[in-house]
């Protein structure tokens, strides 16, 4: 079997990501980092391998499994810190970076029998694997990093070697990265935590984002204003809603309340209710116009509230 690095960065604000800023906050751009990487690792764990190693600058965080190897990165460019990578190795290794949360453990599950080397291209110009069958540190250093030429002059290092080809993936590098990756692995965290940031990141000017998050939930959000609709006169033997007892008006408003979550899982406050007195309406008519207050608010915010925001 082989080893597998990961080299990573510990997701800090303002060192990780940072082409995420604008439309994302440092914050929220090492959030989507930390999912990303989490990602990954949960991949490598799912992955054939004699050792799995993180090879980290930062301190490790909650997003590190069981498992791994920790080892620092050491000082100097990209390209030395992946030559040290492959120098701590005995045996053929497999390096992937952080950015790439859409791998699987098949795309890692490599086979040195009949190959030298493997080599995944990145979309970007760049490379998000190397493979190594006799991990040979002069085969990086000095190769230009994080420019649009940086996969062609490593692959050019491996053109004396029986290379494979792995399939050209994208990195996350800006937000339309992110979007691209998340459709392409929609169960993982990192695609979790980019639809929560960009509904967030959608909430209009003076709104509440705790507002947003509950209204952003299907059954409230899609589900009509009950004053628009047309009135239809009760049959004899129907009690007519807006004649219904003050209580059961109030248990039915409180019904409603408890289909509102907000988005981490927890219930709103009840919101206050009108407790001005109704009058309920003769039994031949019921205009829209003349619905008592009480029973406007027990049937749900009206659609007319978004404007408001």
């Amino acid at each position: 079997m082989i080893t597998v690095l990961v080299i990573a960065k510990e997701p800090r604000p303002g060192r990780v990501k940072t082409r995420l800023t604008p439309p994302f906050t440092p914050e929220e751009a090492a959030t989507l980092a930390a999912a990303s990487l989490a990602d990954t690792l949960d991949v490598v764990a799912r992955t054939p391998a004699r050792r799995r190693v993180l090879v980290l600058e930062g301190e490790p965080g909650p997003w590190l499994p069981p498992g791994f190897e920790v080892v620092r990165q050491c000082a100097g460019g990209l390209d030395e810190r992946l030559a040290a990578a492959f120098a701590g190795c005995d045996g053929p290794a497999l390096l992937i970076g952080m950015d790439t949360p859409q791998v699987t453990p098949e795309l890692l599950t490599v086979d040195f029998t009949d190959c030298d080397a493997f080599f995944g291209p990145a979309e970007d110009g760049g490379f998000w694997a190397l493979g190594l069958a006799e991990p040979d540190p002069s085969r990086l250093r000095g190769v230009p990093m994080s420019t649009p030429h940086t996969g062609a002059a490593q692959r050019a290092r491996l053109t004396d070697l029986r290379v494979r080809d792995l399939p050209r993936l994208r990195d996350v590098d800006t937000a339309y990265d992110a979007d691209l990756v998340a459709k392409q692995a929609p169960g993982g965290r990192f695609a979790t935590e980019l639809a929560r940031l960009t509904a967030l990141r959608a909430t209009p000017p003076g709104t509440d984002r705790d507002t947003l998050a509950r209204e952003a939930r299907p059954s409230i959000r899609d589900a009509p204003a009950r004053d628009t609709q047309p009135a239809t006169p009760p049959t004899p033997d129907a009690r007519p809603v807006a004649s219904a007892p003050p209580d059961e008006r109030r248990a039915a408003g409180s019904a409603h309340d408890t289909t509102e979550h907000r988005a981490d899982g927890t219930d709103p406050d009840t919101p206050a209710r009108d407790t001005r007195p109704t009058t309920p309406p003769t039994p031949d008519t019921r205009p829209a116009a003349s619905t008592p207050p009480g029973q406007q608010h027990s049937a749900g915010p009206a659609r007319g509230t978004a404007g408001r925001r």
